[in-house]
């Protein structure tokens, strides 16, 4: 199925005036949370709630497609969570696998890349299995990547950097004066995919949760208060309104940016705004 052919109208108009604008983010970070609340709150088991966010992801990884996105992070699992009681555990690994099974097919089909960061020796060895599968089946694509943040803390991939880094100068193929940050991310989990630009945050929660942590010093943060599984594209799109408004100094004043880059233009704006109102 391409899902180029699934676009609305309206969710063209949507995604026409958003492009209008040349202020898209490259990347788009997501901390997926709330799944848990949102299934006590229609008194259903918390395992609910996990695979009613699953339908989240599939529609916003296509709708994330659709818009021209190059790079969407889902922090899906951290390295904490599998402190949490072991149906859960079990429960979310079933989820991820069937998730690989039933969706590499319709990703690969619509020029997804597939990734992952985190500590990765650590999942179930068939769900590894299936994730190294789909990352070699996608590697040769060009549209979106879509990075799965799995058994992942920042604080970990940043000791487990230095411990690389420490090691190549031992080695003597670094020298400590040759440490700049760009070489520093380059050992990090992330270091073939940019920096994101856009970082969204479900169920109203203030915090980063030890997520990205180096990688994030410049980015915008949106955060709504609607749990995961309510999240829709609709969503999405908002934040990308708000972040087309947004003024990204990079520690500059305003009067030293380049204000055809960096203004919000209104009439763009309009267009969006219009387009949102009336879905």
């Amino acid at each position: 199925m391409n899902w180029n052919d699934e676009i609305t109208t309206g969710e063209h108009e949507i995604q026409q005036a958003l492009h209008a604008s040349g202020r898209l983010p490259q990347h788009i970070a997501i901390i997926m949370d709330g799944n848990g609340r949102w299934a006590q709150s229609q008194s259903l088991p918390r395992l609910a709630g996990h695979k009613q966010g699953v339908e989240t992801v599939r529609d916003i990884v296509k709708a994330s497609s659709q818009t021209g996105i190059k790079y969407l992070t889902l922090y899906a699992f951290s390295l904490e969570n599998w402190k949490r009681p072991q149906t859960e555990v079990r429960g979310l690994m079933k989820l991820l696998e069937h998730y690989l099974n039933k969706e590499v097919d319709e990703l690969h089909k619509n020029n997804v890349r597939i990734t992952a960061i985190g500590k990765l020796n650590a999942l179930p060895k068939n769900v590894l299995t299936l994730l190294q599968a789909a990352i070699e089946r996608t590697a040769t694509n060009d549209g979106l990547t879509l990075c799965l943040a799995l058994s992942y803390g920042a604080r970990w991939d940043i000791v487990r950097a230095t411990q690389l880094l420490a090691l190549d100068v031992r080695r003597g193929k670094l020298s400590p004066e040759d440490i700049t940050e760009e070489s520093f991310s380059s050992y990090l989990t992330t270091g073939s995919i940019p920096d994101p630009d856009l970082v969204i945050r479900t169920s109203g929660e203030l915090r980063i949760s030890n997520f990205l942590l180096w990688e994030i010093a410049y980015a915008e943060l949106y955060v709504t208060q609607k749990n995961f599984p309510e999240f829709a594209r609709t969503d999405l799109y908002e934040a990308l309104l708000s972040y087309t408004q947004r003024e990204r100094r990079f520690g500059l004043i305003s009067s030293q940016l380049d204000t055809k880059n960096n203004a919000p233009q209104s009439s763009y704006l309009k267009r969006v705004v219009d387009a949102l109102t009336n879905r």
